[in-house]
């Protein structure tokens, strides 16, 4: 259940945000000025912050600012400024989407929702896991049962290639070229002592790396 923040100095419009926010299946909290969603935020998990811009004391700039210095949580800013200079200022600071007042609950929540959907893709691209093999492309990190294995720059570009593309047969010439480059000049005993070499440091998940005899090799999709 994605958890959501709602930020306003208005009961009513919390009240309202919420009441759909719930009836969609998200769990809610409230913050009536900026400087609480600031503390709150800072404190707990959100996977989505909606936040006016006009409140007393920390507007809804300053607030946003103040929380993705230190995490990088979805904002949608509310406002009943509809000039594009503001858009623009919102955008700047990194939020994600911008409603103006009044707006319709039903689209707000349209808007959370394809939000969350893209925030999930970017994290299911970023980490791939197959039972207990993880791969976190990102940070370039591999582990088995959650224990960091030592890859050569090259194994974790081969390995990365190969897996973004399970499932699909990849011909040498296809990995020589999008794993060493265009100007490659070595022979295929290279991409095949890497082979070697990756699924040695793989154990029991070498097993998913597939010789394709006179392709190449293909990462097979998990069953």
């Amino acid at each position: 259940m994605a958890k959501i923040l709602v930020v306003d100095d208005e009961l009513k419009i919390r009240e309202m945000i919420c009441k759909y926010a719930k009836y969609e299946g998200f769990e809610t909290e409230e913050a009536s000025d900026g400087q609480s969603a600031v503390n709150m935020v800072l404190a707990a998990d959100y996977d989505c912050v909606v936040m006016d811009i006009m409140m007393p004391g920390m507007d809804g700039f300053t607030a946003c600012r103040m929380i993705k210095k230190e995490k990088d949580v979805p904002i949608i800013l509310l406002s009943a400024l509809g000039e594009e200079y503001d858009k623009i200022h919102g955008f700047d600071l990194g939020v994600d989407d911008y409603v103006v007042k009044p707006f319709s609950c039903k689209e707000l929540m349209m808007r959370i929702h394809a939000i969350l959907k893209r925030v999930n893709q970017k994290k299911e691209e970023d980490v791939f896991i197959l039972d207990g093999l993880r791969i976190d492309f990102t940070a370039r990190i591999v582990t088995i049962d959650q224990q960091p294995i030592q890859l050569s720059p090259k194994e974790y570009e081969l390995l990365f290639y190969l897996v973004k593309n399970r499932g699909i047969a990849l011909t040498r010439e296809k990995l020589l070229q999008n794993v060493w480059g265009y100007d490659f000049f070595g022979d295929d005993r290279t991409l095949d002592t890497h082979i070697k070499l990756l699924r040695r440091n793989l154990k029991e998940y070498s097993r998913y790396i597939v010789t394709l005899r006179g392709v190449g090799y293909r990462f097979e999709k998990a069953d």
